[in-house]
Order: structure tokens, then C-alpha cells, then sequence
């Protein structure tokens, strides 16, 4: 099988550097040109199944890059959702820092460490990430396609496990705005990772896509 796991575009949030989490924030105005953008890209692509978040970013996300006429394959599943970052929600890091500096250190040099403030760690969002992605791949055959878009915590917690990392490592690669990371293998637990952070839809080789408040 072959999983597309994308991230949402960009939100306003996004653009701020404000941790959003389960806040459900829509794509901006650029979140959209970059969904369009993989939606032009995956046009010619065969996908038998897709499934995405239930916040509206990842949904409208998801919607963009099917199109009109494979828009009926869309579903949804809560346990795909971003973590919850708790009383962190809303906030600029800069906020952030002023308020809870000790924890704020932590999940950027340590991030495996950190519960959370009224919020999920980064185990409890893999072991609900993957129940989802699991979900989403049973029963699909060698060649079968699957899109499944996410977001930034939940698609590097399902890669660091993919690429055998601890999620100590989690900030060692990127995800930007709607990347995508193709993985392949006869199921999810023998997955590959064929491609990582590809954004060459909206960003130039070189370009800088960065998520600013994680």
C-alpha cells in the first residue's frame, strides 16, 4: 500500500506562531492556495481512500486536494486530530515563555518529556494517531493509494515511529505546510518512508516552510 500523509495548510495561527491544538482554526487565505496547490498535484493520482482530521483545517485541506469528483471519498476520524496543547491553546510563544518557561524549554530541547498543560504528551497523541492510521489502511490492497491529512504533531509522531526514532527526535525533521510524506509497505507496521517534507507544490527548493509556533 501507499499512504499519503499530508499536513494542512496554513492558518492564520499558523502565521502568527500561536499554538492552536484542537482549536478548530480554518485555513487562511494562503492555506488555501497551498491545499489548491496539492490538489493540482495529486490530480492524476489514483487514491482509493482518504481520511482526515475532523478540525476544518485538515478537512478543507483534504477536500482541496481531492477535488470535486473523488470529494466523496472523505472521511473523517477524531483520533487523527492535533494534540492538545491545554491551557497552551491560543497563545503565542512568546506568551508562552513569559508564563510557563520551564515547560516551554522542555518541549522544544526534550519534547517526549512533556504533559501538556491540561493537554496531551506526545505518547498518548502516537497511541491514538496510530489506532487512526491503522484504521485507515485496513484492508487496502498492494496498489492501493490512501491520503491522509493531519497535522504537525500527529504526522511526526506516525513518522518517528515509521523511521524507528524515539520522539525525543521529533523536531529533527520538518512539516510543512501541506507536505507530503509517502509511505509504502504491504501494511502499516512494515511502512517505509519514501519520501519526507515534500512541499515542492508551493515551495522552492530552497524556500523556507517553517511552523512557527511549535
Amino acid at each position: 500500500m501507499r499512504i499519503l500523509l499530508a499536513r494542512h495548510g496554513e492558518t492564520p495561527w499558523n502565521a502568527e506562531g500561536r499554538y492552536q491544538g484542537q482549536i478548530d482554526i480554518p485555513l487562511s487565505p494562503t492555506g488555501e492556495s497551498q491545499a489548491a496547490a496539492l490538489g493540482a498535484r495529486l490530480r492524476d493520482l489514483d487514491i482509493a481512500r482518504a481520511v482526515a482530521s475532523p478540525l476544518s483545517r485538515a478537512q478543507r485541506t483534504a477536500e482541496l486536494a481531492l477535488g470535486p469528483a473523488r470529494g466523496g471519498l472523505l472521511t473523517t476520524d477524531i483520533d487523527l486530530q492535533e494534540i492538545a496543547h491545554g491551557e497552551w491553546e491560543g497563545l503565542l510563544a512568546s506568551e508562552i515563555h513569559d508564563k510557563d518557561p520551564a515547560r516551554l524549554r522542555a518541549w522544544r530541547e526534550e519534547p517526549d518529556t512533556v504533559l501538556m498543560p491540561g493537554g496531551e504528551s506526545l505518547r498518548q497523541v502516537l497511541d491514538r494517531s496510530w489506532q487512526g492510521l491503522t484504521r485507515a489502511a485496513e484492508g487496502l490492497g498492494d496498489s492501493d493509494t490512501l491520503l491522509v491529512v493531519a497535522h504537525d504533531a500527529v504526522n511526526r509522531v506516525i513518522l518517528c515511529r515509521v523511521l524507528g526514532l524515539p520522539l525525543s527526535k521529533l523536531w529533527t525533521f520538518r512539516q510543512a505546510p501541506t507536505t507530503i510524506n509517502l509511505l509504502e509497505g504491504p501494511d502499516v507496521d512494515r511502512l517505509e518512508v519514501v519520501r519526507l517534507n515534500d512541499c515542492a507544490h508551493h515551495t522552492p527548493f530552497f524556500g523556507e516552510a517553517v511552523h512557527r509556533a511549535l
